[in-house]
């Protein structure tokens, strides 16, 4: 029997994985990933790059994809609490610019694997938080696009944040429910709404 549970999202493509954690007075051991379960759960991927980011309270990245280099990703919380959303750009899918979320925490100690195809943003809940994720395709500069956060097309309902939309992309104006304001890079404020970044 494998180490690590795969939980198929109700979005084709989507899964949260759940490693079995052994635990005692001196802490832990869990096996993080496994190609072997992640095979017989109908997963054959390839990772070539793991990245790792801190962030603090209120960080908003994303939401983001590559255009001709499309990676998979999976993801998980080693240090702190994010809500981690996917969104379906394939074109032709049933769940075409519909979106799918989960809390990471280090405590819950879930992963969400989100398929290539998709754009892909994360929430910081926390103080800090620290992110690792695996790709199974290298990081091509140049080739990023991105989504606006809160196109209302889309709908995410990003937990704990309030504000009224602007319009646009712009974080001003919004905060977490402690009053934390959202913090967005110039970059992820200027992102356009699906309807104008994809043309089918």
């Amino acid at each position: 029997m494998g180490q690590i549970k795969v939980t198929p999202c109700p979005i084709e493509g989507l899964y949260i994985i759940e490693p079995t954690v052994h635990g005692d007075n001196r802490g832990y051991f869990m096996e993080t990933y496994s190609q072997r379960d992640m095979e017989e759960a109908g997963l054959d991927l390839k990772f070539v790059q793991d990245n790792q980011s801190m962030s603090v309270k209120g960080v908003l990245r994303g939401l983001h994809f590559q255009k001709q280099y499309p990676q998979g990703k999976l993801v998980r919380v080693i240090r702190g609490r994010v809500f981690d959303v996917a969104v379906d750009l394939r074109a032709g899918s049933k769940t075409y610019g519909k979106w799918y979320g989960v809390e990471l925490t280090e405590e819950n100690k879930k992963q969400f694997y989100i398929s290539e195809g998709f754009a892909h943003g994360f929430l910081v809940l926390s103080d800090t938080a620290e992110f690792c994720y695996k790709c199974t395709d290298f990081y091509h500069p140049g080739d990023e696009g991105g989504l606006a956060w809160n196109d209302p097309a889309i709908g995410i309902q990003w937990p704990e944040v309030t504000g009224i939309y602007p319009g646009n992309a712009s974080a001003d104006g919004y905060t977490l429910a402690d009053g934390t304001a959202l913090n967005l890079s110039d970059k992820d404020q200027k992102w356009d709404v699906l309807a104008h970044t994809f043309q089918f």
